[in-house]
């Protein structure tokens, strides 16, 4: 009997120091957190950051979301960024603009909604800006289908003498300003 009771007591002194210890570990709480710190260091160590603007034009809401590139002494016009063909105005994913109204891009009828927005630069003349319908394109251009284009405008680009090192897409007078490098891209918006 005293066997047993010896024993009992070592179970129970047992039993008491590990509910006394630290809790258990809930591995998939640490997934989680690690998923997230990851993410937010991934989002801050993006080489083009990611950019929001959100506003209004013409007094209707407006919001536009894109990777801003830098220059970083390439050349851009006809090189990276080639002539003739659709570039996704931005980096990483494709870069939307989201209109709580609908509006008018350039004197043509934009519905209310979300749209990504691309750019075929030419390297003279006008340039020809679309809004696509897919707007959550996780590689911008690589999955642009041009059967989901809902509008295309030209727009005539400007060229000054100021390098702006990172690009912008900036709400102000006359809708929404795209400039990168010395292009200044200026689309009317009401």
């Amino acid at each position: 009997m005293k066997t047993y009771h010896s024993f009992l007591f070592a179970v129970l002194f047992a039993m008491t120091i590990v509910s006394c210890g630290p809790k258990p570990v809930d591995q998939e709480e640490i997934a989680n957190d690690s998923i997230s710190n990851e993410s937010a260091e991934a989002e801050e160590q993006r080489p083009s950051p990611l950019e929001v603007k959100d506003g209004t034009v013409a007094g209707k809401a407006f919001k536009v979301q894109y990777g801003s590139p830098a220059v970083k002494g390439r050349a851009l016009w006809g090189d990276l960024v080639p002539y003739n063909v659709v570039w996704r105005t931005g980096a990483n994913e494709a870069s939307y603009v989201e209109l709580a109204e609908d509006m008018t891009v350039e004197g043509k009828t934009l519905s209310a909604g979300k749209y990504s927005i691309f750019t075929i630069p030419k390297e003279t003349g006008s340039w020809t800006v679309i809004f696509n319908s897919e707007w959550d394109l996780e590689h911008g251009h690589f999955q642009y289908d041009e059967e989901n284009d809902v509008l295309r405008v030209e727009v005539m680009p400007e060229w000054v003498e100021q390098n702006q090192e990172r690009l912008s897409m900036d709400l102000e007078n006359p809708g929404l300003v795209i400039r990168w490098e010395k292009l200044v891209l200026p689309i009317t918006i009401q």
